[in-house]
């Protein structure tokens, strides 16, 4: 009698069991992943990528991209460090060729944009700053970047090529920074990039001065080969590098792929 009951109250088990999934729902699917991509770029790339970065996670659901702005010198340091990237965007060829003489570019980096100094004074240029050699004059509280910089290493291609030498009350750690330092009254006068005059609208003036065609500005991007999302990086390197990129890069001011 013990075995009988046993035996059915095993078959009821057997039975429960297959007749688990007879109310017909089905187990829910985990959608895609998500995945980070992280971006190293100049700090004068900052209003660009912004805006591409909304159009990228829109067209890639699921990813975060990440930026990381800065001084292109001081990226690229910290990525020969071992800093963990996907891509390097840099406002520089000298500071990418730091990064791809320790072997870390996937290939050949690709130049995507270009740029030149302009001299930024506060708005309606109260001090009456006419070209590059007004720079000069000592009752000036003239800042640039620091020479390591992209941006600084423009500003001394340009004193080497004029012969005239500036005297700065501050050498800023990346373009940003100068322009600040101008946009709020701190100083009379800086030397940023022409886009990153455009970026604070009214807040500034810009002046532009012919000297600064000897100092334009490559910005190379390269995939780094220890990528962790290689092909995310790669179509972020497409979208920067292709129609679309380079109609926003020319909208903010600066000078398409050569």
């Amino acid at each position: 009698m013990n075995v009988r009951l046993l035996a059915v109250g095993a078959a009821v088990l057997v039975l429960a069991g297959c007749g688990g999934n007879t109310t017909g729902s089905a187990p829910a699917e985990s959608g895609p992943e998500d995945r980070t991509l992280t971006v190293f770029a100049a700090a004068s790339l900052t209003d660009v990528f912004t805006g591409l970065e909304t159009r990228f996670e829109a067209d890639n659901p699921g990813v975060d991209v990440v930026l990381n702005y800065g001084a292109s010198s001081d990226l690229a340091q910290q990525l020969v460090n071992g800093g963990p990237a996907d891509v390097f965007a840099s406002a520089s060829a000298a500071t990418m060729r730091t990064v791809t003489d320790a072997g870390l570019i996937d290939g050949a980096p690709a130049v995507f944009a270009r740029n030149e100094l302009q001299i930024v004074t506060a708005p309606g240029n109260p001090e009456g700053i006419t070209g590059f050699a007004d720079l000069a004059r000592p009752d000036l509280q003239v800042v640039v970047c620091a020479p390591q910089v992209p941006c600084g290493a423009a500003v001394e291609r340009i004193e080497t090529a004029t012969g005239v030498v500036l005297t700065p009350v501050s050498e800023e750690p990346d373009v940003r920074s100068t322009l600040g330092r101008v946009a709020t009254g701190n100083a009379d006068a800086g030397l940023v990039y022409v886009t990153d005059v455009a970026s604070a609208g009214g807040a500034v003036e810009g002046i532009a001065f012919p000297e600064a065609g000897q100092a334009v500005t490559d910005y190379p991007i390269g995939v780094l080969t220890s990528a962790p999302q290689p092909d995310l990086a790669r179509a972020w390197t497409a979208l920067v590098t292709g129609a679309d990129g380079q109609a926003v890069l020319t909208d903010a001011g600066f000078v398409g792929a050569p």
